[in-house]
C-alpha cells in the first residue's frame, strides 16, 4: 500500500486517490437555500450515490485504491488522541454561526455522537433547529436579532459541494496545498484534509505548501501537475494572482522538499462554465490536452521562476497560443488539442457546461469522462485516447466533472 504523497503529473498511472462519496450534506437544504450552501440544482441522492460508486469501481478497476476523506478523517480521530477536539475548534470558528447558544447548542449535539464517521457525516451534513437542543428565551426560541427561530431554520449549513475534493486542497509532489476556498461557506471542507494530513499516520509530516489562512483565495481545480517541476496554475474568479505568487514563493524559497521550478499562469474567463483551469483544460496524454476553445481569445500566460535574491519570483509574460505555452511547459515538441465539442460551437459550449474537458487520467492516454459529453468524447477516442465512461445524470448538476470529483493521492512516475 502506498503511504503518503507522491503526484508529479497529472497522467501517471493512478494508484491512489481521495474522494468523498456524497451524503446527507449534497441534499439537506431548501431549494430556496441553493445559494447560501453553493450549490444549484436539487439532486436525487440515491443515483448521485450510485453513480458515484459506479464511478469509483471504474476507477478501482484501473488499478487505483480509492480512500473515502469520511474514514480517513475518522480513522485519525480513532487513532491519534485529541484531534477530534482539535477539529471541533477549528470547524466551529469556519461555521458562520456568532449567536453563542445557537452555537452552543451545535456543538453539544455533534460531540455526544460518539461515532467517529457518524460525527464527520453529521458535521457535513448540516443542522436545523429541529435538530438541536435550544435554550429558550421568555418562553420562545429567539435568534440574536430578536425573531423567533423556525424548526426549519439553517443553523449549521451542510456542505454539499464537498464531492468536489479537488478543490481543498491540491496534492503537490510529496506534499500538498491547502487552500483558502472562494465562497467562504467553502472553507470548512479544507480543515477536514488539513486535519488528515497531518496528524493520519499515513500522512502526517507531508509537507503543506500553502496556508489555507492566507489572505488570497486558490483553489485546487486550477493547479495542473505538468511534471515534477512544473506547474500549471489557473488564473481564474477563484485563484488571485496574489495566491499564485504567494504559492511560487512558498515553492522556490520555503522548502528544500519543493522540486518545483517552473510555474505557468494561464489566465482563464471568469463564469461559472469556466470555474478552474481543469473546467477548460486537462492533460490526456503525454503529449495531448482536451480544451475548451473559448478561451482561446482571453488568453493570457505568464512563467513563474526563482529571482535572484531571496524571496524573489521572477515574472515573464508569455506569447503565443495555448498549444505552444503547453509545448513550453511540457517540453514536447508538438501538442494536441482535442477540443471539447469536437470544436463545434453549440457543442462545445452545451458540454462545456457539463465538464466536457474536465477529464481524470488514470494512465497515459486512458482517462475517465462523463458518458453525456458524446461529441467531445467522439473527439478523444479518434484521436486514440481510451476512455472509461462514467454515468453522470445526477453528478453532472453540481457542475463538476471526473477530475473535480478526485484528488490523487499517488500516481506512478512517468
Amino acid at each position: 500500500m502506498n503511504k503518503g504523497l507522491n503526484v508529479h503529473s497529472e497522467i501517471g498511472a493512478l494508484k491512489k486517490m481521495c474522494v468523498h462519496r456524497p451524503g446527507m450534506d449534497l441534499v439537506n437544504m431548501k431549494a430556496e437555500d441553493f445559494d447560501r450552501v453553493w450549490i444549484h440544482d436539487a439532486f436525487y441522492l440515491d443515483y448521485a450515490q450510485k453513480e458515484h460508486d459506479q464511478f469509483t469501481d471504474l476507477l478501482r478497476g484501473a488499478g487505483a485504491e480509492v480512500v473515502y476523506m469520511e474514514e480517513l478523517l475518522a480513522e485519525t480521530f480513532d487513532k491519534v488522541e485529541g484531534t477530534r477536539a482539535e477539529f471541533m475548534t477549528k470547524f466551529m470558528g469556519e461555521s458562520g454561526i456568532s449567536n453563542a447558544a445557537l452555537r452552543q447548542a451545535v456543538v453539544e449535539k455533534l460531540d455526544s455522537i460518539k461515532d467517529n464517521k457518524e460525527f464527520v457525516l453529521a458535521a457535513m451534513g448540516g443542522l436545523y433547529v429541529r435538530d438541536l437542543e435550544i435554550p429558550k428565551v421568555g418562553g420562545s426560541l429567539a435568534s440574536m436579532d430578536g425573531e423567533e427561530l423556525k424548526a426549519d431554520d439553517m443553523v449549521l449549513f451542510p456542505m454539499p459541494a464537498s464531492y468536489f475534493s479537488r478543490d481543498p486542497l491540491a496534492v503537490v509532489g510529496k506534499g500538498a496545498t491547502m487552500n483558502r476556498m472562494y465562497w467562504n461557506q467553502r472553507n470548512r471542507e479544507v480543515i477536514f484534509y488539513e486535519t488528515v494530513l497531518r496528524n493520519h499516520p499515513d500522512y502526517a509530516g507531508s509537507p503543506i505548501w500553502y496556508d489555507h489562512n492566507s489572505e488570497w483565495h486558490i483553489e485546487g481545480g486550477d493547479i495542473l501537475n505538468i511534471n515534477a517541476k512544473t506547474l500549471a496554475i489557473g488564473i481564474s474568479e477563484r485563484t488571485q494572482t496574489a495566491a499564485i505568487d504567494e504559492l511560487a514563493k512558498n515553492m522556490f524559497w520555503g522548502s528544500d522538499e519543493a522540486e518545483i521550478e517552473n510555474i505557468y499562469a494561464i489566465k482563464i474567463p471568469h463564469g461559472y462554465a469556466y470555474m478552474h483551469l481543469d473546467t477548460v483544460c486537462t492533460q490526456v496524454d503525454r503529449d495531448k490536452f482536451t480544451v475548451y476553445p473559448g478561451i482561446y481569445q482571453t488568453l493570457r500566460a505568464y512563467r513563474l521562476t526563482k529571482g535572484d535574491s531571496e524571496g524573489e519570483v521572477h515574472i515573464e509574460e508569455l506569447e503565443g497560443t495555448l498549444q505552444h505555452i503547453l509545448e513550453l511547459a511540457t517540453g514536447m515538441d508538438h501538442i494536441t488539442m482535442i477540443e471539447c465539442g469536437g470544436g463545434d460551437p453549440i457543442e462545445a459550449s452545451r458540454e462545456q457546461w457539463n465538464d466536457g474537458s474536465n477529464t481524470l487520467a488514470v494512465a497515459p492516454g486512458k482517462v475517465c469522462v462523463y458518458e453525456r459529453n458524446v461529441v467531445t468524447n467522439d473527439a478523444l477516442y479518434k484521436a486514440g485516447v481510451e476512455l472509461l465512461v462514467a454515468p453522470s445524470e445526477e453528478l453532472s448538476r453540481g457542475r463538476g466533472g471526473p477530475r473535480c470529483m478526485t484528488m490523487p493521492f499517488w500516481r506512478e512516475e512517468i
